[in-house]
C-alpha cells in the first residue's frame, strides 16, 4: 500500500490506490482526506477541452516562479469558494497538504485512468484563484474558479512539457465583471511530508518559498484602486465590466482590468506609480485594445494611485493614452477629454 514516502514526483498510480492508502474518494477532481491531513487534486486538461475551455495546465512562469492552473469543482452553474473548492482554500489553515496529479492515460489492459504525481502544491499567497468564464457540462456559460498552484517550498515538481496549458482552438470574447476584489491571501503551509527524494540532485530554482509582503500590498492596492474607480464611475451613471479573451493558438486568457461602457474606454490599473509600471500598462493596453469591439474608436487609459512625474505624463500623452490618478477628492483626469 502507498505511503506518504511513496509520493515522489513522477510516480504513476491510480485514484483507487490513493483512496486505499489515504481514505479519500475516487470520483471527484478535489478529494479531501481529512484523517490523513491531505487534499488530493486530479487535473485532466482534456476534460476542459471537451467543454470548450483550456484553463488547466502549466502556465507561463511569472516573476514569482512557476504556476499550475486548475479549474475548480462544479460541473454546472457558477462555482463557489465552498465545499470541495473550500477544502483547497482552507487547506493551509487546517494544516493539510495539497497533492497534485495529472491524468496519464489508461491502465494497460484496463479502463481506469492512471494518474501521474506532479508534487505537493500550495495556493498562491497573493491570488489563490481567479474567476473566469467557461461553459459548464450543459454548455451554459458560468463563472469558474481557476486555482493558482505553486510548488511547495523545498520541492521540485514532476511536470513535463506535455503538462503545459492547451492552446485555444479559437479566438473568443466574454464579458466579465471587473476583477475588483483581491481574494484574501492564504498562508503557506508547512509541508511535513512528500519531500522530493535525493533533493541534493535538484535545484530549487523552480520553487516558491515566499512572495514578498510588499508585493501583496501592491496588488491589493491595485484591486482597491479599481474598486474605488468603479464606484466613482457608477456614481456618475456609468456602466462598467471587463473582458476575457482567448486567442486561437495560444494558452490562457487575456483579462483587462476595466471597461467603461459609456465612454467606450479601456483602463489598465497599477498599484504603484512608477515608470516601470506605466510602461507595462502601455504594453498591456496595446495588446488588449486590438481585441475590443470597435477598437478604432476605443479610448484607453492608465489608472494610477497617485500623480506620476511630468516625463511619465508626457510619455502617456505622446502615446495618446489617458491618465487617471486617485486624489484625496476623487480621480484627476476624469471625465476623459
Amino acid at each position: 500500500m502507498l505511503t506518504t514516502a511513496d509520493l515522489v514526483p513522477g510516480l504513476i498510480t491510480t485514484r483507487e490506490a490513493i483512496a486505499a492508502a489515504f481514505g479519500c474518494g475516487t470520483f471527484q477532481g478535489i478529494e479531501p482526506a481529512a484523517d490523513a491531513g491531505k487534499v488530493f487534486v486530479y487535473s485532466d486538461p482534456t476534460a476542459g477541452e471537451e467543454y470548450g475551455y483550456t484553463f488547466d495546465g502549466r502556465a507561463d512562469d511569472d516573476e514569482f516562479g512557476p504556476l499550475y492552473l486548475y479549474t475548480g469543482a462544479g460541473a454546472q452553474g457558477d462555482q463557489k469558494p465552498s465545499g470541495r473548492n473550500g477544502s483547497l482554500i482552507t487547506a493551509a489553515a487546517k494544516g493539510r497538504e495539497v497533492h497534485l496529479f495529472v491524468a496519464h492515460g489508461k491502465v494497460p489492459g484496463g479502463g481506469a485512468m492512471q494518474q501521474r504525481y506532479i508534487g505537493p502544491m500550495v495556493l498562491d499567497p497573493i491570488t489563490p484563484y481567479d474567476i473566469r468564464r467557461g461553459p459548464g457540462k450543459n454548455h451554459v456559460m458560468r463563472d469558474v474558479l481557476v486555482f493558482r498552484f505553486r510548488p511547495a517550498p523545498g520541492t521540485t515538481p514532476g511536470w513535463t512539457e506535455a503538462d503545459k496549458q492547451p492552446e485555444a482552438t479559437q479566438t473568443t470574447m466574454e464579458i466579465t465583471d471587473p476583477e475588483v476584489v483581491v481574494p484574501v491571501p492564504v498562508v503557506l503551509p508547512k509541508q511535513s511530508g512528500a519531500k522530493v527524494k535525493k533533493t541534493e540532485q535538484h535545484t530549487t530554482s523552480e520553487t516558491v518559498a515566499d512572495i514578498p509582503a510588499g508585493q501583496r500590498k501592491v496588488l491589493r492596492r491595485e484591486g482597491e484602486l479599481v474598486t474605488a474607480f468603479v464606484a466613482h464611475l457608477a456614481a456618475a451613471g456609468h456602466k462598467t465590466h471587463s473582458f476575457q479573451f482567448t486567442i486561437e493558438g495560444e494558452p490562457g486568457t487575456l483579462t483587462p482590468d476595466l471597461y467603461d461602457v459609456n465612454d467606450h474606454a479601456l483602463y489598465e490599473a497599477k498599484g504603484l506609480t512608477t515608470r516601470a509600471n506605466v510602461r507595462m500598462a502601455i504594453g498591456q493596453l496595446a495588446d488588449y485594445r486590438r481585441h475590443v469591439p470597435n477598437s478604432h474608436t476605443l479610448r484607453v487609459g492608465v489608472l494610477l494611485p497617485s500623480e506620476p512625474t511630468p516625463d511619465v505624463k508626457k510619455l502617456l500623452a505622446e502615446q495618446k493614452i489617458a491618465l487617471v490618478y486617485q486624489t484625496d477628492d476623487g480621480f484627476a483626469g476624469w471625465p476623459l477629454d
